[in-house]
């Protein structure tokens, strides 16, 4: 069985007439859009692209996102989502890890791709927004008839997202047909009385992100809902959609609740109809949980996962709620605390505990969680999977990086992550992968990145740079670089110059030093 698929072909059933997705002045019902699903289904099969096929979706969160998400997978294909806002050096890496052999880009993105197509098996290149040499228009890529749904097993790889391991390297997460299904399903139902085909869904989050892609899309295509995709983020647009479209549930990150409560008119907005507000992807301050709440009435819940896991493990949800904690495990995931010998950490009593006066070393560990939303493993990547599971009495445990407690009623709680990896505005960034960038700029000696308290984004980049006895360039200079050749969440905001870097006897960039100098906290 195909799962999200089928799934999604039995709401179209049901709910044929209604709106789908809803995306500026263009309304397409579920008929409508799976009928142009299964168009885009056809033009694959019509090129030779099918089961276990790779196709990169390069796209903002656009309909035709949605379209070649479920066309792809409806042909039998595997997705390989891809941030838009990759340059030609990052999306050289996905597209030749993966073997894709087709890819949808926004149109002022097809530079990007024509330019590393002799590296890649890319066959097709689809254009959405206009008409660019190399590649086929969406809507003249579309075939005349539509693709039945191609059987693939539960087992079968269905989405291959990528995320950055601690070398910086992004790695290909596969993601089953059952991980994808069952997590839909699963969030689907952690709202009040669950996702309901009147709900009305705002996809701030991006596509390309898991969080965005199975809890928000899918989860509107499995429950009859309206997905309305925003393609950039901007809070007094979406606050605005918010009221005038009637939204009832909305999913995001710390820095998009923080921004709305910082508009200079955020106590003139009333979302009647917002039932149902999430936030993941950083820890949640609890000054901008308790103002939203205040300014909108409606309760701001937390939840917790990763790209491995699908994303959702836990969740706060109805009256199992608790401020500080990324809540409860989903019924059917398993979840403990362990220690550096993979045994128990024993529970506090009750959560949230005063971090300061416990002796956290004694009530802490990695958390680990084992389920049916996570992950096959990573693509090609032996030796990064035995490191990322632990076999235990039978279940096969994954380890999440994220130093954590829990309490005597299940609460998890969440006190630091993996050394290095910082989380800005909800994305994640590995710092190796800036250095590595910065240090092919010919001004630079030396140079050392580490994340920053930010008051809008949980945490932002700082660049220490080294400067060669000659160099010319500026701080600025470097930002400058830095956004030329990456993403823009990932350059640094901050660069500063300084003469040397402290290192350890063996070479090694002492982080926590430079971190802590800067007004940071130092690592546990």
């Amino acid at each position: 069985m195909t799962n999200l698929v089928t799934d999604v072909g039995e709401t179209v059933d049901e709910y044929g007439d209604s709106p789908a997705i809803v995306y500026d002045d263009t309304e397409l019902t579920y008929e409508q859009f799976w009928e142009r699903a299964g168009q885009f289904a056809q033009a694959l099969e019509d090129r030779g692209i099918g089961e276990g096929d790779r196709v990169g979706i390069y796209l903002p969160n656009l309909p035709q996102f949605v379209t070649a998400f479920y066309g792809t997978l409806r042909a039998g294909g595997i997705v390989v989502p891809m941030n838009p806002q990759y340059k030609t050096r990052e999306i050289s890496h996905l597209l030749d890890d993966s073997g894709a052999k087709a890819v949808v880009s926004l149109a002022d993105n097809v530079p990007n791709v024509v330019d590393v197509l002799e590296d890649t098996d890319v066959e097709q290149v689809v254009s959405v927004g206009a008409d660019v040499d190399g590649a086929t228009a969406f809507e003249d890529f579309l075939a005349d008839d539509t693709a039945g749904i191609a059987e693939r097993a539960d087992d079968d790889v269905a989405v291959q997202p990528y995320t950055s391991g601690t070398t910086g390297t992004p790695k290909g997460v596969l993601l089953t047909h059952e991980n994808i299904g069952w997590t839909t399903r699963a969030n689907a139902d952690v709202p009040p009385g669950g996702f309901q085909a009147s709900d009305r869904l705002v996809g701030t989050l991006p596509l390309f992100h898991i969080y965005g892609m199975s809890v928000v899309m899918n989860g509107a295509m499995y429950s009859g809902g309206t997905y309305y995709p925003v393609p950039e983020w901007d809070a007094s647009e979406v606050m605005s959609l918010l009221e005038e479209a009637e939204i009832s549930i909305m999913f995001g990150v710390p820095a998009m609740f923080n921004d709305m409560i910082n508009q200079p008119d955020a106590d003139e907005y009333e979302f009647e109809a917002l039932r149902f507000v999430n936030s993941g992807g950083s820890s949640l301050p609890l000054e901008v949980l308790e103002t939203f709440e205040e300014l909108y009435g409606v309760a701001l819940y937390e939840g917790y996962g990763l790209t491995e896991t699908s994303p959702v493990t836990h969740a706060n949800r109805g009256e199992a709620r608790r401020k500080g904690s990324i809540g409860k495990p989903l019924e059917g995931v398993d979840a403990k605390v362990v220690d550096e010998a993979f045994e128990t950490v024993p529970r506090v009593e009750e959560g949230p505990i005063d971090e300061e006066e416990a002796d956290l070393r004694k009530i802490t560990g990695e958390l680990v969680v084992s389920g049916p939303n996570v992950m096959k493993g990573y693509y090609g990547l032996p030796e990064a999977n035995e490191e990322a599971f632990t076999d235990e009495n039978g279940t096969t445990w994954f380890h999440t990086g994220d130093v954590c407690y829990w309490d005597e009623d299940d609460f998890f709680f969440v006190v630091d992550r993996e050394k290095h990896m910082i989380v800005t505005g909800g994305y994640n960034v590995y710092p190796r992968e800036v250095e590595e960038l910065l240090f092919e700029h010919e001004d630079v000696a030396d140079a050392a990145v580490v994340g920053i308290p930010d008051d809008r984004r949980g945490e932002t980049v700082k660049a220490f740079i080294v400067p060669t006895p000659d160099a010319e360039t500026t701080p600025e200079g470097i930002k400058q670089y830095c956004l030329e050749n990456m993403a823009e969440y990932k350059h640094p905001r901050e660069v500063e110059f300084v003469e040397e870097l402290p290192r350890t006897t063996t070479g090694k960039v002492q982080k926590f030093k430079i971190r802590d100098e800067d007004g940071g906290e130092t690592e546990a």
